[in-house]
């Protein structure tokens, strides 16, 4: 069994990743699923109006996996999921590798959607990433979640059940 939560410097395959969305920890199939939502995330090549050479991100082992774990839980609580899982990388990667990715599987799309947009809010805002971008100059400059970030994070607040 693969956990759902995943922190790692490797690539991942995202036909993998999907198919796992379709099945149950012991790895039989769910037939109740009718939809599948995925997001994937991308080192950008400018960022802020400056050209972007690579991007290395550090965690907080134990840590990291423990926050996105309960960031799943809540989304859970909120929805009707059969399943989710996350992947995030760390390390240095360069403009257009894949630097994380979420898939929530529900018997209806608005569920599983909205889990994903639930769950890409906060792990923005409230995973310990640690993210520090570089240029092609050699300069490098630390980044921190953006106002807008907090802001998607914060219509979840309001919106508790």
């Amino acid at each position: 069994m693969v956990a759902r939560v995943r922190v790692q410097a490797e690539p991942f395959d995202l036909g993998q990743e999907h198919a796992a969305l379709r099945c149950r920890p012991d790895g039989s199939p769910m037939r109740q699923i009718g939809a599948i939502a995925t997001f994937l995330g991308t080192v950008r090549d400018l960022n802020l109006g400056d050209a972007v050479s690579s991007l290395t991100l550090e965690h907080y082992p134990g840590m990291t996996e423990a926050t996105i774990e309960k960031i799943l839980v809540e989304a859970e609580a909120r929805w009707p999921i059969l399943s989710m899982r996350v992947v995030h990388r760390i390390g240095t990667l360069a403009p257009g590798e894949d630097i994380v990715w979420v898939g929530a599987s529900s018997a209806h799309r608005e569920a599983a959607l909205a889990a994903v947009a639930f769950v890409m809010d906060f792990l923005k805002t409230q995973a310990p990433f640690w993210k520090r971008e570089s240029q092609p100059s050699g300069e490098a400059r630390w980044l921190d979640a953006r106002s807008s970030d907090h802001e998607a994070a914060d219509r979840w607040r309001s919106d508790r059940p």
